[in-house]
């Protein structure tokens, strides 16, 4: 029989599965809200939707207070939901909204000490950042301590980070626990463009997530500056296209690149907010739309 922990393991992964399988079975935006929310309820988490315009198209986000200290500073983490026209959206991005699941249930049944929680999963990213610009710029919008987006979370071996700032505790907190994990880390500000781009344009601190191989992230690089790699990494032969369905995703490593993430959160919980990434240096892979 399987080990605690080896159970636990496979655990995860196949409910990440199942959500990612479930979010990119829908055939519109509708559909995906209605299978987050869905887990939202089962997970006995209150949701709300948030509708907004932005550019002449209406779009409605999704938003989760999970509690937390009374006056404590917010820690807000999201992925956008909707996806393109053409295939199901499952690595770009049911993978990221399943991350943000599993993250809900593990703060939820062991909530922080020093930080209020929030979960936000945004509408029409694909259209250019829209749901976070807007929730951004709601009246009396509260600035988080720091924004954690998740995109592209679908495969590989190392957890690539977007952030802008070297040094942190943040940061050497993933590095401890990625090395624990047996995963990779790679931190970087070089980073394709998505919703982490919003909040650091707005001068609000953010930094970003996915799930790849490691021998990718050069070539996504080189694709998002407009360069056509050869052969072109997997990412880009999936993403925006019609293979992007439930069966390009590979489990194996989501729950190591979970266990990271959060024990990176935690580290920081117990700093507060005495040092986390600042927004003074917005770098980007590419512009502001689109992409994992």
């Amino acid at each position: 029989m399987p080990t605690t922990a080896a159970a636990t393991t496979d655990a995860i992964a196949t409910r990440w599965q199942a959500q990612v399988v479930g979010i990119s079975l829908g055939e519109d935006t509708a559909a995906r809200a209605s299978a987050i929310g869905t887990r939202l309820d089962a997970l006995g988490l209150d949701w709300r939707e948030e509708p907004f315009e932005a550019d002449g198209l209406s779009g409605r986000n999704l938003v989760v207070d999970l509690g937390g200290p009374a006056g404590a500073p917010l820690l807000l983490i999201g992925a956008h939901y909707d996806r393109v026209d053409v295939g199901h959206g499952a690595t770009d991005n049911a993978s990221g909204v399943a991350t943000v699941l599993e993250l809900a249930q593990a703060l939820k049944a062991r909530p922080l000490d020093n930080h209020r929680v929030k979960l936000a999963f945004w509408d029409l990213e694909e259209r250019g950042l829209l749901g976070a610009h807007a929730w951004i710029a709601t009246p009396g919008q509260e600035q988080p301590a720091l924004y954690v987006n998740f995109d592209v979370f679908g495969w590989g071996d190392t957890l690539w980070m977007m952030t802008p700032q070297d040094g942190t505790p943040l940061l050497a907190a993933l590095h401890a626990a990625s090395r624990v994990e047996g995963i990779g880390f790679q931190p970087g500000d070089r980073y394709p463009p998505t919703d982490h781009l919003a909040f650091l344009k707005a001068g609000w601190p953010a930094v970003s997530f996915s799930l790849v191989g490691g021998d990718e992230i050069a070539a996504i690089l080189q694709a998002f500056d407009g360069q056509a790699p050869d052969p072109a990494p997997r990412v880009m032969q999936v993403i925006h296209s019609p293979s992007d369905d439930a069966s390009q995703l590979d489990p194996a490593a989501v729950p190591e690149a979970l266990r990271v993430v959060e024990a990176g959160l935690r580290a920081l919980d117990v700093t507060a907010v005495a040092e986390v990434p600042r927004a003074e240096s917005p770098a980007s892979a590419a512009g502001a739309s689109g992409g994992p």
